[in-house]
């Protein structure tokens, strides 16, 4: 089942890695890096297709979060990469910045993030959720493939 349809998780962000389709990672290595970072992240739901790794759900009792993350390839990619491109190039760089535009340039594939919060009563509590779980799958699995984070709701680059 979807946390998308599980009362107990609320919605709170989407997040992408954005890589070249040849360097998309298998299962097991996706499942491995994720163990590496906590032993009591539960992945379940871990799916491939033609060997390559598809989508997983990742609950962190931790931190009361969940993410499910999925696989897009294809000209919807391309299409968002060539916005972005343009957007970060009205924009004042980095040198930094500029070497991950590059990078992002190439890529035709990305792992869609979706971040979710488990409920702790009926109401929310208005507290921050803390995205640190969230920024080191996204860094851990960015590496994997040679990826480019971003965080659509900030325009960043991570």
């Amino acid at each position: 089942m979807s946390l998308f349809e599980n009362d107990s998780y609320v919605y709170r962000d989407t997040f992408f890695i954005l890589f070249e389709n040849h360097n998309r990672p298998n299962g097991t290595t996706v499942k491995t890096v994720i163990e590496q970072i906590a032993e009591n992240y539960e992945l379940t739901n871990l799916r491939e297709v033609d060997g390559k790794f598809e989508s997983v759900t990742i609950l962190c009792p931790h931190d009361s979060s969940a993410m499910e993350i999925s696989y897009v390839g294809g000209e919807e990619v391309v299409e968002q990469v060539d916005n972005l491109r343009e957007e970060f190039l009205s924009m004042t760089l980095t040198t930094e910045e500029h070497e991950k535009l590059r990078s992002l340039s190439k890529s035709n594939a990305r792992f869609d993030i979706y971040h979710f919060e488990r409920q702790q009563g009926s109401e929310e509590d208005g507290e921050m959720l803390d995205p640190g779980g969230l920024l080191l799958i996204m860094e851990r699995i960015a590496n994997v493939c040679e990826g480019i984070g971003l965080d659509p709701q900030s325009n960043s680059l991570l």
